[in-house]
């Protein structure tokens, strides 16, 4: 019998990649305001965490049960009904373009703080959603788990 950790179930490596995402940015951004006094210094950020880059990477030429490979290169994602939306083109209208910061000082310095804080709490706030999400995923595992007494 193979024993099955959380991270073996998609959901978890996803979240488990996004929270590494969320922690990277945490600290790129930490690191720009650290140098927000730098001559020079020009902010820096991580580019936006894709799903479907993320689907894509889930289970490529992973082994799962039994050490066979998974037969396809991920989660694929399929329209059931024609009134389903397409394939994305890539542009999304709901994601904000990724730009430099609004100000530059005359020392060159283009660390705004104010955005950098904003970008932190994001970071923040998605961050604690996907920890609740993992915790509540992870709690429902544990009751589907538990043995019925009857």
């Amino acid at each position: 019998m193979i024993a099955m950790g959380p991270d073996d179930i998609p959901l978890f490596g996803m979240l488990k990649s996004r929270l590494g995402y969320l922690s990277q940015r945490q600290k790129v951004i930490a690191q720009n305001v650290a140098n927000a006094d730098t001559p020079g210094y020009q902010p820096r950020d991580l580019k936006p965490y894709s799903f479907q880059a993320s689907m894509a990477n889930q289970g490529a030429g992973e082994p799962y049960r039994g050490g066979r490979v998974a037969p396809t290169n991920g989660v694929q994602m399929m329209a059931t009904s024609t009134g389903h939306m397409g394939p994305s083109s890539g542009a999304s209208a709901w994601r904000a373009t990724a730009g430099a910061d609004s100000e530059t000082t005359l020392d060159g310095n283009a660390v705004t703080l104010e955005d950098q804080m904003l970008k932190m709490t994001d970071a923040r706030m998605n961050y604690d959603a996907a920890v609740g999400f993992y915790q509540k995923s992870l709690s429902l595992l544990r009751m589907a788990s538990r043995k019925v007494n009857g």
